[in-house]
């Protein structure tokens, strides 16, 4: 917001001008939200249906059928890595931080694509052995 503002003065003629500027921003933000409103009373008023059509709630059974293939693949995941978690604890990592630079460094791919490891997502992968 403020990069495209001009030089402002030191002082209280500078903090004038930045709040005059911030009261008029906010001013155009209750506005938005106001016309944004008053455009989907509209909509729903002529019948639209608001909102994605195609989400649906599931029955309890989808969403216990759905957990369970979650937990089975988290499963599954966390028995590729577990050798490598191992590998780095008989290098010396004894700390989650340690073990997640380790898996890290050596270039195992995250959960969820990320770029590196965190010392929780390694908890989760030791847990998961236990289970």
């Amino acid at each position: 917001m403020f990069c495209d503002l001009p030089t402002v003065p030191p002082g209280p003629v500078g903090k004038f001008l930045v709040t005059q500027m911030a009261a008029v921003a906010e001013l155009e933000a209750g506005l938005i939200s106001q016309r944004t409103r008053a455009a989907l009373a509209m909509a729903k008023a002529r019948g639209v249906v608001l909102g994605n059509p195609r989400l649906c709630a599931g029955t309890p059974d989808q969403a216990r059928k759905a957990a369970a293939v979650k937990q089975r693949l988290s499963r599954a995941r966390a028995a590729d890595v577990l050798p490598y978690v191992e590998a780095a604890r008989r290098a010396g990592a004894t700390t989650l931080r340690e073990l997640a630079a380790a898996l890290t460094a050596r270039g195992v791919p995250a959960p969820a694509g990320g770029s590196s490891w965190h010392p929780m997502q390694i908890k989760r992968v030791v847990d998961a052995k236990r289970a």
